[in-house]
């Protein structure tokens, strides 16, 4: 499956649109990571656990649209957005959404 933030595919032609397809996750981050992240305002710098919460969660989404939109009947999903929100007492979720057009694509050279 291919998944680009552009409306066309280099090398390929749209043959149809199957709809808009999301992926969605909701995660939650530990106590420990929370500690650290914590630590890392106070004195500055990098919070690497909050960062590998975020790759992970955007992944994940990313795969589900992916999944869905092979459900569909789809080859890639093209305009592909994503966005954060923050959930939950004192933003301590995060939820990442994967959103973008499900569309079947076949090579222009044949």
């Amino acid at each position: 499956m291919i998944s680009v933030t552009t409306n066309t595919l280099e090398n390929g032609v749209i043959v149809e649109y199957k709809g808009i397809v999301t992926g969605e996750i909701v995660a939650g981050v530990n106590v420990i990571k929370d500690f650290g992240a914590s630590f890392r305002n106070f004195v500055g710098g990098r919070s690497a656990g909050y960062e590998e919460e975020l790759i992970k969660a955007r992944n994940d989404a990313i795969s589900e649209m992916e999944k869905r939109a092979a459900e569909m009947g789809a080859n890639a999903v093209v305009g592909v957005d994503i966005d954060y929100e923050t959930l939950g007492a004192n933003g301590a979720m995060i939820m990442v959404s994967a959103t973008g057009t499900a569309v079947l694509v076949k090579n222009k050279n044949g």
